[in-house]
């Protein structure tokens, strides 16, 4: 089968983060039965979500992990002129929602692992799909303990994220918060006896701009991002019932992505004393005042350096010598951090298309990404 042919069924299903992505799983654990291949699964605790780990070849350790996630971001609110949940073909373009993030990718890998099923490897070529990477790598969490567990690990791993076919050896962690400001409600008419929510909102919003600009101007600093400094940015702020009564709760979601050389956890430390003060000087007028945090995620950064033998070996298998650092997160930072396996970021396609509506990818990318992988079969043929 092809991979464009593997490719339009993925596009087909739609899981969209918050739906299941059973079928699709029960589908590629099917397309791999086929070869004889056994796959195993690792569902959730309703069943309706699953990771997927395959090990093709040699059982002892070592070889070439291939990673993907298989949820894509909603199309509700996005102006498509084609069908989001097909796979369509203009220009030199594959179109359809996970073209570019990140199915293309998965469908790759799943045309090389079919075909490494039919051959005699010296070295295994893993296969780990998951879910929910695009609400904070939250499903691939299952698969992490499970490789934790496992009495051998593979030896690198290729994130299949696009990147256009480069090798990127990094990317910031991040940390996602909610903020809970809370006040006193009154009577708008006698707003000063009242304790406005909003205001406490605005107070920390003005200490996460404060502690940016700080990142920004005396930070440290990592050339290979655009951003070249860790940034904190507040997304979202909700509060309010009727405009004559004062605000009791205001809820802010932000959050902190982290160059390697920061750590996250001191730069909310700092977040929550500067909180503390804003609360102590409320408690002057409304004891009840407070302002709460909870972290709702957080993953790692990636940091692999420019000098590891998994660079060498991907660019090997590329032809391209450069790296690069991507701007967004992936599940990269997990294996890495908690897995200890060396890894790095290469996929097809751009994540300039990614998120937006006629998401595409283009079919040179495609065809690259697949004889990229079929290079990789050689050298796992070869034993690396």
């Amino acid at each position: 089968m092809s991979t464009a042919d593997i490719l339009a069924r993925l596009i087909a299903f739609d899981t969209v983060s918050r739906n299941p992505n059973i079928d699709l799983m029960t589908y590629v654990t099917g397309l791999l039965s086929e070869v004889g291949v056994e796959a195993t699964l690792i569902p959730n605790a309703q069943g309706t979500k699953a990771n997927l780990l395959a090990t093709i070849g040699p059982k002892d350790g070592g070889g070439v992990m291939l990673s993907g996630h298989t949820d894509v971001v909603p199309v509700e609110g996005q102006d498509w002129t084609r069908p989001a949940f097909e796979l369509t073909t203009d220009q030199g373009r594959y179109y359809g929602r996970g073209t570019t993030d990140m199915k293309g990718f998965v469908a790759c890998a799943l045309a090389v692992g079919m075909k490494a099923a039919k051959r005699e490897l010296k070295s295994p070529l893993h296969l780990a799909f998951s879910y929910d990477e695009e609400i904070g790598c939250q499903g691939v969490r299952s698969m992490i303990d499970l490789l934790q567990d496992a009495p051998v690990r593979p030896a690198m791993c290729i994130v299949g994220e696009p990147t256009s076919l480069s090798v990127a050896t990094g990317h910031k962690g991040k940390v996602a918060l909610k903020a809970k400001c809370t006040g006193r409600e009154g009577h708008s008419a006698l707003a000063p006896m009242a304790l406005n929510a909003l205001h406490l909102g605005c107070d920390l919003v003005q200490v996460l701009r404060d502690i940016q600009a700080e990142l920004q101007e005396t930070g440290a600093q990592d050339g290979d991002y655009d951003v070249p400094y860790t940034t904190v940015h507040a997304a979202r702020m909700a509060g309010g019932v009727a405009l004559n009564i004062v605000p009791n709760l205001c809820e802010v979601d932000f959050e902190i992505r982290n160059v390697a050389q920061d750590d996250p956890q001191a730069i909310l430390a700092d977040i929550r004393a500067r909180a503390d003060k804003i609360v102590a000087t409320a408690r002057n007028h409304a004891p009840e005042a407070a302002i709460e945090f909870e972290v709702n995620f957080s993953y790692p950064g990636l940091d692999t350096s420019r000098t590891a033998e998994v660079v060498h070996f991907v660019q090997s298998l590329t032809g391209v010598n450069s790296t690069n650092k991507v701007a967004f997160g992936t599940e990269g930072g997990l294996f890495s951090q908690d897995l200890d396996i060396p890894t790095v970021v290469c996929g097809p396609g751009s994540m300039m298309q990614g998120h937006k509506p006629d998401e595409y990818v283009e079919i040179s990318q495609i065809e690259r990404c697949d004889a990229m992988l079929d290079t990789l079969l050689e050298r796992l043929e070869a034993g690396l």
